[in-house]
């Protein structure tokens, strides 16, 4: 098997995300329903599009919601984001050994570049597809499929790095390896139960593995 192309996600895979997401969720939570909600309510719903988590929390009032969250998080983006442990590192090694790479995230691409940019992450990939690329999100295989096109790749040769079950999905639905890290703030149940076809511990085990399947 030879592996070309690593996509990643962005939230809770390359970059740790998680207090901006809780207290971007919580001001609004506060701000429209009046009530508090607890982090782990939150934390189940990490990688879902936010669109449709407001929908669901805040029927009556999910587009200002949307602007509500977005706009605390503009102004707290810096605050509360920091990057994994090893991921620059990691992620600088690939590209240097030629692999061709892209980011699929639920996240907007503005915001998505500007997390990438906070940390000089954005020159080594080829590729972004975030939500407003498409109307199809993950677990659809769209996202995935949208960027392999871009980056003249095909899903046998690629692989899908990500935190959350819709990534996995994600991956398994266009064809692609699938590999979930452990660091994700997700029970861990909620990912394995979809049978990721690895999971990893660190940025240097993923290059182990995929320099593993290059000399198969």
């Amino acid at each position: 098997m030879s592996i070309k192309t690593i996509l990643f996600d962005l939230d809770g895979t390359l970059l740790d995300t998680n207090e901006l997401i809780i207290q971007s969720f919580q001001h609004t939570y506060k701000t429209h329903l009046k009530k508090e909600y607890p982090r782990e309510k939150i934390i189940r719903s990490f990688g879902e599009i936010l669109k449709i988590t407001l929908d669901r929390e805040c029927p009556e009032c999910s587009n200002e919601a949307l602007e509500t969250y977005r706009a605390f998080q503009g102004v707290n983006f810096e605050k509360f984001i920091t990057i994994h442990t090893g991921v620059k590192k990691a992620v600088e090694q690939l590209y240097k050994k030629g692999y061709k790479l892209g980011v699929v995230t639920s996240r907007l691409n503005e915001s998505a570049r500007r997390g990438l940019k906070l940390f000089d992450l954005e020159k080594y990939f080829e590729c972004i597809v975030g939500a407003n690329n498409t109307d199809k999100h993950k677990p659809d295989p769209t996202p995935i499929l949208m960027a392999l096109e871009k980056l003249n790749s095909y899903p046998k040769e690629a692989m899908m790095v990500g935190d959350s079950p819709f990534d996995v999905l994600c991956a398994k639905n266009a064809g692609a390896i699938s590999v979930a890290v452990s660091w994700s703030a997700l029970p861990k149940e909620m990912y394995l139960k979809h049978d990721p076809d690895y999971v990893v511990d660190s940025m240097e085990e993923l290059i182990k593995i995929i320099e593993k399947l290059n000399k198969e």
